[in-house]
């Protein structure tokens, strides 16, 4: 899998979202490759779209289709300014991976100092995340070569994640070990809480 990561400032997310939910009905099918994608804005209006992809090449040679950059070229005058691209050739799942059934859904950004490490424990964290938080549908986390990640986790409710986080706020220090030792491993950490995600699959 591959992932790319688009995001920007935006007064219009309304609108944004509808082009999204247009390319998906208008040009999806025409995308090889293509396998889905989880679309929001969060409370103080930053937009994120994380695309999944086959592979890298599938990733381009949809960019490289006229209709794709005459989509794009409607879908930037939506942003208030600069769009930032991000590319994660490494990635990896947590649990289920992503879920259309997601009720909320939180995009975690920041720079992985070990990615190796980090994903050697995805196996233990996705294990304690399925007994201690049943909420948490699944995951995935992408890897840029200079160590730039996002992580996109998947709820069953909003109410419920917070209810989760409450939780495990009184966990035994044992018990979160992994999940400790992965956090450890991250800097410069960012959150966006998508409310009202739009989840879409091939």
């Amino acid at each position: 899998m591959f992932i790319q990561v688009i995001q920007g400032r935006t007064s219009a997310p309304a609108e944004l979202r509808d082009r999204f939910e247009a390319w998906r009905d208008e040009l999806a099918a025409g995308a090889a490759g293509w396998l889905g994608a989880t679309v929001g804005v969060s409370a103080d209006g930053e937009f994120i779209a994380v695309v999944r992809f086959e592979s890298p090449g599938a990733a381009a040679r949809n960019s490289e289709r006229p209709e794709q950059g005459e989509w794009w070229a409607e879908t930037e005058r939506y942003f208030d300014g600069p769009v930032v691209f991000h590319d994660y050739p490494t990635t990896w799942t947590l649990g289920a991976g992503g879920s259309d059934a997601a009720g909320f859904v939180q995009v975690i950004q920041g720079h992985l100092a070990d990615p190796d490490r980090a994903r050697a424990l995805s196996d233990e964290v996705s294990a304690y995340l399925a007994q201690a938080r049943p909420e948490v549908i699944g995951g995935m986390v992408g890897v840029a070569a200079d160590g730039h990640f996002t992580q996109t986790v998947y709820f069953s409710s909003e109410a419920e994640a917070r209810a989760g986080e409450r939780k495990m706020d009184g966990s035994a220090a044992a018990d979160v070990a992994h999940l400790e030792e992965f956090r450890a491993l991250t800097s410069d950490v960012t959150y966006l809480d998508l409310t009202e995600p739009g989840l879409m699959s091939s």
